[in-house]
């Protein structure tokens, strides 16, 4: 996994959500998209994937159209299929269905192969008590790195 190259980050989503479970998912693009992607501007901010016919879409994800590209070019904003096998895909639209839980992309890849593949999250939400309650973990894991250094 050393030679991944990360097009786009959804920082947002590990503050939001309860991470259960990661899944790596391909996705089908178009030329335009893919070259768009390799320029590096891809946004998830607002990004969630869903159940649709049986299969997993990407909705909201912000790929901007390619500037060399001419009138055939991709819409920005388009719900993109994603790549799962079928057994995950029944699996993930069981869970979607128990409720409570919702499918947030985490990134936006190159994998090694030079494939765009796309880490998708199970999470669940975050009240405003559980995201203090998190910065105040994280500033007190801080904190005890600091006074250790400071012993030493």
């Amino acid at each position: 996994m050393a030679a991944r190259r990360i097009v786009a980050d959804n920082r947002k989503a590990r503050r939001d959500y309860f991470i259960d479970e990661t899944l790596e998912a391909g996705l089908v693009l178009v030329g335009t998209e893919v070259k768009s992607l390799r320029g590096g501007r891809a946004n998830l901010n607002d990004a969630y994937a869903a159940e649709r016919d049986g299969e997993i879409f990407l909705y909201n994800a912000y790929i901007p159209e390619y500037t060399g590209g001419n009138r055939f070019n991709h819409e920005t904003r388009r719900p993109r299929k994603m790549l799962l096998h079928r057994r995950e895909v029944s699996r993930l639209i069981g869970t979607l269905k128990r409720g409570g839980v919702t499918l947030i992309p985490l990134m936006l890849y190159f994998n090694e192969q030079g494939r765009a593949k796309v880490e998708i999250a199970i999470g669940r939400g975050k009240k405003q008590h559980d995201k203090r309650a998190t910065i105040k973990e994280r500033d007190w894991q801080r904190q005890k790195e600091r006074l250790m250094r400071r012993d030493h």
